[in-house]
């Protein structure tokens, strides 16, 4: 299948989603069309819209309820991604039911648990899977040798999401972290001076949407933060970093990303080259 073919089927899907959603407090009616996220496999998954229910407004903001879980049609795999909004030229932000998925639980996720969902559970709580408890080999004779050991495959190419948001910043730097083979990614615990903290096993990433480059104070806030947790900690700036910012981040180990607006994060120091070298 080439790209256009590709591209075509993803716009007919993505409308096939659109739903009119009426605004409860000026009566005004949109066309509203979910938006597509890329999954690991490379699919794109849409939350599906419920068409019965009626959307609601936005009175106060939960991490609980800005997230879905959702699977994907193609490999099966469950992920989470931001719940459909939508802004009214009212004023009005609207949240959009989605039907068949389930809502992560903050509370639930433990830091450092994993976050995949498990599919075996009926509880609608999004909790992390069960870890693996199955017994591993101790016979030192049947562990693999240096020599029998495979390279880990590569990482498929990184699927960026536009950024035309604040909020889509934040779901640029989520989906990079995953790409980069973080897991369980989820709001910081500790809000950060400026931007939106997120956190994941063994690491601690700030996400800066604001005009402005991020400031030598930004990234010793960041980094300090996350030596008190005994994380790592990356940095992600839509308007690229102060140069004083960038010569302590050096000096730090701190990986500093600039978000382009095509979601793609762009390296701009050798921490951040080796990480995304690396992974996680």
């Amino acid at each position: 299948m080439d790209a256009l073919s590709r591209r075509d089927d993803v716009l007919e899907w993505v409308m096939a989603e659109s739903v009119p959603v009426r605004c409860p407090a000026c009566r005004r009616e949109h066309l509203y069309a979910a938006p597509t996220y890329p999954c690991v496999c490379g699919a794109p998954v849409t939350p599906p819209l419920d068409r019965l229910a009626e959307p609601a407004p936005v009175s106060r903001r939960t991490w609980d309820e800005h997230w879905v879980t959702v699977r994907c049609e193609s490999c099966d795999r469950e992920d989470q991604w931001p719940a459909p909004e939508l802004g009214c030229s009212c004023g009005t932000a609207l949240r959009i039911p989605v039907r068949g998925v389930r809502r992560p639980q903050r509370a639930q996720l433990a830091p450092g648990a994993v976050g995949e969902a498990n599919h075996d559970t009926d509880e609608d709580t999004g909790a992390g899977a069960a870890p693996d408890t199955r017994p591993h080999p101790a016979i030192p004779d049947t562990r693999p040798q240096p020599s029998d050991v495979t390279s880990p495959e590569p990482r498929p190419a990184f699927q960026p999401v536009t950024i035309r948001t604040a909020r889509d910043a934040v779901t640029a730097a989520a989906l990079y972290l995953r790409w980069l083979g973080y897991r369980d990614i989820r709001r910081a615990d500790q809000r950060p001076p400026s931007g939106i903290g997120l956190a994941a096993r063994g690491i601690l990433a700030q996400v800066d949407p604001t005009v402005r480059p991020a400031s030598l104070r930004d990234v010793e806030c960041l980094w300090l933060t996350a030596m008190s947790e005994s994380a790592g900690c990356v940095y992600f700036s839509l308007s690229g970093f102060a140069d004083d910012a960038r010569a302590r981040a050096d000096s730090l180990g701190v990986p500093l990303f600039v978000l382009d607006l095509t979601g793609t994060p762009q390296p701009v120091n050798s921490p951040a080259d080796e990480l995304m070298a690396d992974g996680a």
